[in-house]
């Protein structure tokens, strides 16, 4: 059997019924849906062993109403690839930005930041900084908008060190379902870090000029409404500003890959995040 027909298999075992669904999320993370049954074979990447410790802080009780627990607390082996299974869910609509879950989804990473790590089993690092350090390593082409990506990265400063909370590690609209309620999903990334991290991504689409003021500002209000420990007093600029960039320069490296890899020009929204690196770029050079 090839490794569609057994998570198809597989998902039928815990329930799923009707024709798979296939997604292709990454260029080597497998995602089918049955019914009520969502299996995902994850990168080969990824670590199993922390990949088991994530699952079973998605299904303990203190991420209980903040993240979507899975229908199998043990990461499964298919195929020599880690395996797991969760619930269905109805995720957010990306056709009206503004009509988007916003708040829920402030108050559900300003819940999740406040966690006590000691409640937790023991977690590996959090992923969002990785993460694009991996989008840009991928950039090796001499384009000017590749040589420009890759000196907005390296003008980077390092983040400074700050004491570690629960993060979700790679949080976008696109990791909220709705069932009875909005929860969040994709325990990837899960683990310690700086919770900033965690709203850098709309945050680099307000700074680019992608996300409407409003709907940034319903985000931002309803996270420290909530709460949220992420931002500390004061500017909330202070903390999120080198995420933001960050976060801008890893979605214009992706941009630029996916656009090389399907043969196209860049589209319109693309095109500003190559903008946004140009800013930052000239940003570092008046700091010199």
């Amino acid at each position: 059997m090839t490794l569609e027909e057994q998570l198809s298999t597989l998902a039928e075992r815990y329930g799923g019924r009707g024709e798979p669904e296939w997604a292709v999320t990454r260029t080597d993370v497998l995602v089918v849906r049955r019914g009520e049954v969502v299996v995902k074979a994850h990168s080969q990447r990824d670590d199993p062993a922390e990949l088991a410790l994530r699952v079973r802080a998605a299904a303990s009780a203190p991420l209980h109403g903040l993240m979507l627990a899975p229908l199998c607390e043990e990461v499964l082996r298919v195929a020599g690839r880690a395996v797991t299974v969760w619930p269905a869910g109805r995720p957010v609509s990306p056709d009206d930005l503004a009509a988007a879950p916003w708040e829920e989804g402030a108050r559900l990473l300003a819940g999740l930041h406040a966690v006590p790590l000691t409640v937790l089993p023991p977690l590996p690092a959090a992923g969002g900084p990785a993460r694009a350090a991996r989008a840009v390593a991928r950039l090796t082409g001499q384009s000017a908008q590749e040589r420009l990506v890759r000196q907005a990265y390296a003008g980077l400063p390092e983040p400074q060190p700050l004491p570690g909370l629960l993060t979700h590690g790679d949080w976008h609209l696109g990791q909220l379902v709705r069932r009875d309620r909005w929860l969040l999903i994709d325990v990837d990334d899960l683990g310690v870090g700086d919770p900033a991290w965690d709203l850098a991504r709309p945050a680099a689409w307000y700074a680019a000029g992608l996300l409407d003021p409003r709907s940034w500002e319903r985000f931002l209000g309803a996270y420290l409404a909530a709460g949220g420990p992420a931002l500390g007093e004061g500017d909330p600029w202070r903390r999120l500003d080198l995420p933001a960039r960050t976060l801008t320069v890893q979605l214009a490296a992706l941009a630029l890959d996916r656009a090389k890899r399907e043969g196209r020009e860049l589209d319109e929204t693309e095109q500003s995040l190559i903008e946004a690196c140009g800013r930052i770029v000239g940003l570092q050079r008046s700091l010199r």
